[in-house]
């Protein structure tokens, strides 16, 4: 799904170049950027460096004054410390070790919808409420569920609508929706305490094939603007077999590699000094949090929330990670408990 134009622009003012060099330089500290010498291709970022402030891990990601599960949550706790999963080689291998990555997200438009999985924030009392008829009913939530007048739902054959009550802080998430005759229907649906770090039944699916949440794995632009992704991204492969803690549920016989739930981090020597501060937010929060297997689709497929101040080329240039670049996290140390998201 290669649709977009890779560019470079040369911005290297060649005056007063001891005054610029001391900057660039105090820019690289603050934001771990290392100034290449002899180098006069940058990528022009759209906001400056100055707009991104340092990250910081005191408190816990949230949406709408709503948390994003709690503080201690699998998702929200970071992974670079823990050691490589013994399975490492061949869950890799079996992605596509040569295999670029793709941010499968962006501004604009892609074959007639946004680009990636987009979220609606409301409020209960005021949009309407649906029980729909799931094709997967024995492991969906019943509901009902609040769905406003024209919801955000995810372009292309997944159809997802992902809400948040702001009244309650609970999350909503559909797969498969459709509208007809004044009625919604779907897939499979699953409603998420986003005060609890409770899991789905084994074995049930949620809205994700993961038996997961899929928000809050989601890259959203006013993360950058933050300076912090303070969360593992969700991530999709072609071919999954089984699942592992803190996943649910699996979509075929346990024989073959790697299973749902599998967290990768991005190598720690992995040099970002060359990328733009936005992607390095990016890069940052794949070393820290890693990213996680949560779906079938295309191989190191990474999502994130539709949004007009992506830019879509400086998002290409992350395609130059491949599988090779990353490693498998043996998470098992984390779990308190195998029916809760809840960290040691």
């Amino acid at each position: 799904m290669d649709y977009y134009t890779w560019f470079i622009m040369k911005t290297e003012p060649a005056i007063n170049l001891l005054i610029i060099a001391s900057l660039l330089t105090a820019c690289a500290i603050a934001l771990d950027q290392t100034p290449v010498s002899g180098s006069d291709n940058n990528t022009t970022p759209s906001i400056t460096t100055t707009d991104i402030p340092a990250p910081s891990s005191e408190n816990p990601p949230t949406l709408a004054d709503c948390p994003m599960f709690p503080a201690n949550n699998f998702w929200n706790t970071p992974v670079d410390s823990l050691p490589v999963h013994p399975r490492t080689d061949a869950w890799i291998n079996s992605i596509g070790r040569d295999t670029g990555f793709h941010m499968d997200f962006g501004s604009g438009t892609w074959d007639g919808g946004p680009i990636g999985i987009p979220y609606n924030v409301l409020s209960g009392a005021g949009v309407t409420w649906y029980t729909l008829d799931f094709y997967y009913p024995d492991e969906s939530d019943p509901g009902p569920y609040p769905i406003p007048r024209d919801p955000l739902i995810e372009w292309g054959s997944d159809h997802h609508i992902l809400s948040v009550d702001s009244d309650d802080c609970t999350l909503y998430e559909i797969y498969d929706a459709s509208f007809s005759g004044g009625q919604w229907s779907g897939g499979s649906g699953a409603i998420w305490d986003l005060d609890s770090n409770a899991l789905r039944p084994a074995v049930w699916t949620s809205a994700d094939a993961a038996g997961l949440p899929i928000l809050p794995g989601l890259a959203r632009y006013d993360e950058i603007l933050a300076g912090e992704i303070k969360h593992a991204l969700r991530f999709t492969a072609s071919e999954t077999a089984g699942y592992i803690w803190p996943a649910r549920h699996q979509i075929s016989d346990p024989d073959s590699i790697p299973p749902m739930g599998a967290r990768f981090r991005l190598k720690a020597d992995y040099d970002i000094s060359g990328f733009t501060p936005e992607l390095q937010v990016i890069l940052r929060a794949m070393k820290t949090y890693g990213i996680v297997l949560a779906d079938n689709g295309a191989d190191w497929y990474v999502s994130g929330a539709p949004d007009e101040r992506w830019d879509n080329e400086m998002l290409h240039l992350l395609d130059v990670l491949t599988g090779d670049d990353f490693e498998a996290v043996d998470t098992s140390a984390m779990m308190v408990d195998p029916d809760s998201g809840a960290v040691r």
